[in-house]
């Protein structure tokens, strides 16, 4: 689950990280009073988007007065932001957050997130903030610092000296970054965070630290442990999600639409991003990932089946389970009842391998229903891309 940069910054108030003052705003004409509250001589206007690229495409700009933040705002509320992240139609831009334009001695980039081949937490700092840290690492790789961090202690003392070394600081603003990492590191952690970024950073006149921009991605599956989360914030985050998007995620389904005709229902995240390649290689185009996961019940199954066959762009499915975990017969018995409740006139190809496969394939043999069942996924592909285009 992404954040908008004005909840994450939220959050991050909560564990003493300085933000600037500011507050997020969906209506333009409340744009003046928020410049009068935060009292300031300048302020930024930000677009409100899960993507990045916001200033080189009119995301971000700065006012002096209010009448010119509140048309600033009136600029962007409604319309759809186009960055280097997003597709040519872009986000729609329905909340700006305006905040105090501080001023800024030097910007730095500093995020935590998972190292997966280290499985542990991993800091990430550069003193080249302000831009993407894709394109540091492309020319100046010598520039990034990265400090693995203890899941329970994080960051050790001799890390952090090795750090400001690195960054060729010391004094009060080494152990001011020290306690910010501290900060971010308990943020991270305490709200099942995968990426937590500060880009950019800043190092004001005082030496402060303060996040001028802030990104946070939470784990999915530690959602449940976070009642925090209020049903406002989820409703937020909702408003950017398709109808369906919004089902998967109350079950609890790994599901993203995309521009193809076959819809796919797959276990595993691996399999899924095979078969979508396979069904590519003889020619069609998927229309969606969609994983069920290991365990999922009969009604998870149902509602993914319900999910593909809601999308008009879906011509044919392909449902391609290889049970470990999962039982074929689970499978068998979410496709039968999906079917039943809302009907199905396009070609279903199933290929069905592993735990009570047996028990499944009969169970969708007396089940009546018109299933072009596959031996493999090689068959399985070339059965449904034929379906689609005969």
């Amino acid at each position: 689950m992404k954040l908008y940069e004005f909840q994450a910054k939220n959050i991050l108030k909560k564990y003493d990280v300085c933000v600037p003052r500011g507050e997020a705003i969906s209506d333009s004409n409340e744009a003046s009073g928020i410049f009068h509250k935060i009292d300031c001589k300048r302020c930024v206007i930000k677009a409100q988007v899960l993507a990045g690229g916001r200033g080189k495409s009119g995301g971000i700009q700065f006012a002096t007065t209010p009448p010119e933040a509140q048309s600033y705002a009136a600029g962007m509320l409604g319309t759809r932001l186009v960055t280097r992240q997003t597709d040519q139609k872009g986000i729609e831009i329905k909340y700006v957050l305006i905040e105090d334009a501080v001023s800024v001695k030097k910007e730095w980039y500093l995020s935590i997130t998972i190292d997966r081949s280290l499985q542990t937490p991993v800091l990430i700092v550069s003193a080249e903030g302000g831009v993407e840290i894709e394109e540091v690492a492309k020319r100046m790789p010598d520039k990034i610092i990265k400090e693995p961090l203890d899941v329970f202690s994080g960051l050790h003392p001799f890390q952090a000296r090795r750090i400001a070394t690195k960054l060729n600081i010391s004094g009060i603003l080494s152990t001011r970054l020290t306690n910010l990492v501290t900060n971010l590191f308990n943020a991270f952690i305490k709200n099942d965070c995968s990426l937590l970024e500060i880009n950019p950073l800043a190092v004001m006149e005082d030496d402060e630290l303060c996040a001028l921009d802030a990104k946070m991605d939470i784990d999915d599956n530690a959602l449940y442990r976070h009642p925090e989360f209020s049903k406002e914030i989820m409703a937020i985050l909702n408003q950017d999600l398709s109808p369906s998007e919004v089902l998967a995620r109350k079950h609890r389904l790994s599901y993203i639409s995309l521009d193809g005709n076959i819809g796919c229902l797959v276990n595993g995240a691996g399999l899924a991003m095979a078969t979508m390649d396979i069904i590519k290689l003889h020619g069609g185009e998927p229309a969606n990932f969609l994983d069920v996961g290991g365990d999922a019940s009969v009604e998870q199954v149902t509602q993914a089946v319900k999910i593909i066959l809601s999308d008009p762009k879906v011509k044919a499915v392909l449902i391609n389970i290889f049970g470990g975990i999962m039982k074929c017969d689970v499978i068998a018995s979410g496709i039968i009842q999906a079917i039943k409740e809302v009907g199905i006139h396009i070609p279903l190809v199933v290929r069905l391998e592993g735990t009570n496969v047996d028990i499944a394939r009969k169970m969708l043999d007396d089940s009546g229903l018109n299933v072009i069942s596959a031996i493999d996924m090689k068959e399985a592909a070339g059965m449904v891309v034929k379906a689609v285009k005969g």
